[in-house]
């Protein structure tokens, strides 16, 4: 009875180590997709001109073209997962997607934690406020003012080196509600992204002051996860492609009037 349990048991052994052996094969590979040849990506979807919806409900923007250009030079299909500014690397850990296509700064603690690729996106930094507040001029005018930032961004991170009180927001519709109706002094952004609310909003009684200079804008890059070794290879191959072929210029061209793909 014993020999027949021992054998019994051996065979279970030997079937489960078969199945995750299988499941090592084809879901455990560094760098492998979460759904075979499919690029699953990240992204707001509400930030305009990065990743939004046109009027016939179209998910478009510079970052959501990039993305589809760079699974085409993978060979894949994509796919988009949207979710708040600050819930996307949450959803990036929790294998939602493959990556993270938000605009997102490479810094050290990022690099530390995760995998990023190389830079196809150099922002410019924009101090935004009410046409009418004569009390910011720069970015040192910050300081004790209530700047509506989100939470984990470089741009929150600035604002907050600067002495200034923070309101979180989502993204910058967020903000930009807060600062017209006198709920914040102002906000540290994207200058693309406000140009292109402010295309939308031509009325509104706000204005930007370029700080370019005063904050160095820090590259942004393709959020990956730490083991996605043959992931970054992938994605970097395809933007080194995308980089001398003329298409992350002339995307950038198209979405923010300026070569930005570039120092």
């Amino acid at each position: 009875m014993k020999k027949k349990m021992a054998i019994i048991i051996a065979g279970i052994i030997v079937v489960l180590g078969v199945i995750f052996g299988i499941s090592a094969m084809n879901g455990g590979k560094k760098g492998e997709t979460i759904k075979k040849d499919t690029f699953t990506v990240g992204l707001e979807g509400t930030y305009a001109p990065f990743s939004y919806h046109d009027q016939n409900g179209k998910l478009t923007g510079y970052e959501v073209e990039m993305a589809r250009d760079i699974a085409k030079e993978m060979g894949m299909k994509v796919n988009f997962v949207q979710a708040k500014w600050d819930s996307l690397i949450a959803g990036l850990n929790a294998n939602r997607y493959d990556a993270v296509i938000n605009n997102i700064g490479i810094r050290p603690d990022r690099e530390k934690n995760y995998k990023m690729s190389q830079a196809y996106l150099y922002p410019r930094a924009a101090l935004i406020k009410r046409s009418d507040d004569t009390s910011i001029n720069n970015i040192n005018d910050i300081k004790g003012k209530v700047m509506a930032q989100t939470l984990t961004s470089n741009y929150g991170q600035t604002a907050k080196d600067h002495g200034a009180e923070i309101k979180g927001i989502s993204g910058i519709v967020d903000a930009m509600n807060l600062i017209t109706t006198n709920r914040a002094d102002g906000t540290l952004n994207d200058l693309g992204a406000f140009k292109a609310w402010q295309k939308s909003n031509p009325d509104a009684p706000v204005t930007s002051i370029d700080v370019s200079k005063e904050i160095q804008s820090t590259p942004a890059g393709v959020l990956m996860n730490k083991k996605s070794d043959k992931l970054q290879k992938d994605v970097n191959k395809a933007l080194d492609k995308l980089k001398k072929d003329g298409t992350l210029k002339d995307l950038s061209l198209k979405y923010f009037d300026t070569d930005l793909s570039k120092k």
